[in-house]
């Protein structure tokens, strides 16, 4: 734990790091085939909606059934002609939906599973769902989901820039894309629980990309009135510096997550919890990914494009030029956020890709003067 410490520390301050920008092609290129994948799933698979959004029942067995899963399955499918998923609960209990049916015919198929089942009608619970009800579920949550967001591109505009704004809101759309294409692959019940799930998810990698975001506007103060370091590079200081406080917030929170979605799906048979902690943990991990290599890197993308950038970096690529054709020192340090240097070009500042910081000493700075002393 204390090297990992000391690593976020050297990040921190520049001492070493990983060009993200530099590679962010690579980083594209991996995102767009993984949101094909999850589109194409969802195309073809499709979503696997529960009975709160297209209507249905859901048929509650007594404690410890001696019937085994697929026999319900196919007592319910007979006794309905719709298809049917039956869970078994912990307590050996059956949960058998049946979505799309009309709730007129739900008495007539608990007295035929009572009688596949050989329990009483009585001991069979039923809670029944009606198609308008869902319908309005459906149409409540893609409202909440889009005036979400909405209000996160208004506020990340108003708080950072428009630039900053598209970039999370990419981010954001590539994290929903690829939850919901991994749902459809799976196969998993979309349920009111996805939805919260989802929420929660898209706001946690919102927090993710704000807290590069706000580095990034707090190093790029003033930056056109330096010549040592472009918008790229100090994006990359950005992401690197924040880099192991995002790592560690996401394994953490993946922690929980993984362990109600394997041992508490998984092993304990609590079929009910797979619906959202699924997609937490898929958008956890989705949404750590983009804040890292698809907003900032499209940030600087956009920057960059700016005839002030454009030309900011110009004048850098020549500033170094002419200092490697004089043989003068390398510059290797990333700009010190840690002191406040003023908007002049003395700024101390290293390149992306940086290392332990050695300053050759200057063996010609007392020439030229009449003394020939140093002063």
């Amino acid at each position: 734990m204390s090297k990992l410490g000391s690593l976020g520390a050297r990040l921190h301050h520049g001492e070493v790091g990983y060009d993200f920008i530099k590679s962010r092609k690579i980083w594209y290129g991996i995102s767009i085939l993984i949101t094909v994948l999850a589109i194409l799933g969802l195309t073809v698979r499709g979503l696997h909606m529960g009975i709160e959004f297209q209507g249905g029942a859901v048929f509650t067995t007594p404690k410890n059934m001696s019937a085994s899963v697929a026999q319900a399955e196919t007592y319910a499918e007979e006794a309905s002609g719709h298809d049917a998923i039956v869970q078994k609960l912990g307590d050996g209990s059956l949960r058998i939906q049946i979505a799309g049916i009309d709730t007129g015919v739900s008495d007539k198929i608990k007295t035929e599973l009572s009688q596949d089942l050989k329990v009483n009608p009585e001991q069979i619970n039923a809670d029944l769902v009606g198609p308008s009800w869902g319908e309005q579920i459906a149409n409540k949550a893609w409202l909440g989901l889009g005036i979400f967001l909405f209000l996160v591109v208004i506020y990340l505009a108003v708080a950072f820039e428009w630039r900053m704004a598209v970039a999370a809101f990419v981010a954001l759309i590539h994290d929903l894309t690829i939850t919901v294409g991994i749902y459809a692959l799976v196969g998993f019940e979309v349920t009111p629980g996805t939805v919260i799930g989802l929420l929660t998810i898209l706001g946690y990698s919102l927090y993710d990309t704000v807290v590069v975001f706000d580095s990034l506007k707090e190093q790029t103060r003033d930056i056109t009135q330096q010549t040592r370091w472009t918008y790229s590079e100090i994006a990359n200081r950005s992401i690197n510096s924040t880099l192991v406080r995002s790592v560690n917030t996401t394994v953490v929170a993946l922690l929980p997550v993984g362990a109600l979605l394997f041992i508490g799906g998984g092993v304990l048979g609590a079929g009910m919890l797979n619906d959202i902690s699924l997609s937490l943990f898929v958008g956890l991990a989705a949404g750590a990914y983009s804040s890292i290599f698809i907003a900032t890197p499209l940030v600087a993308d956009l920057k960059e494009r700016e005839p002030a950038m454009r030309t900011l970096k110009k004048r850098v690529l020549a500033k170094r030029a002419r200092g490697t054709e004089t043989g003068g020192p390398a510059e290797s340090r990333m700009p010190d956020d840690s002191h406040d240097h003023g908007p002049t070009d003395a700024v101390p500042a290293a390149p992306a890709i940086v290392g332990p910081h050695h300053q050759p000493a200057s063996r010609s700075r007392g020439r030229g003067r009449p003394s020939g002393k140093r002063r």
